[in-house]
Order: C-alpha cells, then structure tokens, then sequence
C-alpha cells in the first residue's frame, strides 16, 4: 500500500517546504487525482478516486503535485519560462485563469475540448511536473511499460510552440483586462 504521508514529508523535508497533505478534495475537483493550492500551502491528493490505482500511478499524481508546490513556491530553482507559464492555467474546455499577486482572475477562449487538452498537458510547468513525477516513481519502483504509458497520457500528442502560447498569453492577459 503506497504511503503518501511518507513520500510527501520526505519531500517537505528534501526542499525546506512547509506544506500541508489534504485528501479532502476542494469543491469542483472531486474528479481530479490532485490539486496544489498555493495560498493554503496545500497538496490535495483524491485518494478515494485513487484507490483501486496501483502504487505507482498513486506515487505519480502525489509527485506531480509536490513539483508544483515547489514551482510556485521556489520560483528560483526553475527557468524563467516555467515561471512565466506558471501564472497562467488553461483548462481542457478554453476556460483560463491568470495568477496575478495571489487572486486567480478567469476567462475563456474559444475552441475544441482537444485543442485546449493539448494546450493544457504541453504547459511547461505540466510538463516538468509529469517528467519529474516520471524520474521519482522510476526511482521507488523501477521502470515498467505501465508507468511509461501512464507518462505518455499525460503528454501532449503534439508539441505546442511558444509562439502559440505567447499568443494565448496576450489574449488571456486582454481578455482579463477587459473584464476588471
């Protein structure tokens, strides 16, 4: 049986971060497999959802939420594209929402659900959080076809330019201004 509790206060103590584990989904996410929540200092991890899952895919969803507590919380240890990308999120539907000094400020774009799918698993910050997820659970229970392919879901099928997300963030960052 995976021990979440474990790996996460390992991980806290690894990178001095003083998070709090919550398997008590916030409202709107009782789908998700996890969530981070940067004003709470949160990493949610839907274990009910997750419990008929292997370990290693349990060991997958907590590792990629870890990496996002540090991406917003230790903006220097990562590139100055990831903390771009990080203030923006664009959901699978076209709905999006900018972080601006805390407050999530929301639009929506327009388009198809498998348009803004590949948007929203090429994001830099989603990508490091998958590949880093990826290395630790290799780590703890070696390689397998499996987790590769759990890996592979959560790529993008086709690589998005930074052209075309310069581009979205502009007409995010329109869009928001008009609605203040």
């Amino acid at each position: 049986m995976f021990n979440y509790e474990k790996h996460f206060n390992q991980y806290c103590k690894d990178n001095k971060l003083d998070l709090i584990l919550s398997f008590n989904m916030p409202a709107g996410y009782e789908t998700a497999n996890g969530t981070f929540d940067v004003e709470s200092k949160t990493v949610f991890i839907n274990a009910d959802y997750l419990k008929e899952s292997p370990d290693y895919e349990k060991a997958f969803y907590l590792f990629h939420e870890l990496r996002h507590s540090s991406q917003y919380l230790c903006p220097n240890k990562f590139s100055i594209v990831i903390n771009r990308s990080i203030q923006y999120i664009i959901m699978y539907d076209g709905t999006c929402y900018k972080i601006i000094n805390g407050k999530y400020y929301e639009c929506k774009l327009k388009g198809g659900a498998g348009y803004f799918t590949n948007i929203y698993l090429g994001q830099l910050y989603e990508v490091d959080a998958n590949k880093y997820a990826y290395e630790q659970v290799k780590k703890i229970y070696g390689d397998s076809n499996d987790l590769r392919k759990l890996y592979e879901s959560w790529m993008p099928s086709q690589t998005v330019s930074d052209d075309v997300y310069d581009s979205l963030y502009a007409l995010i960052d329109k869009k928001i201004q008009m609605t203040d």
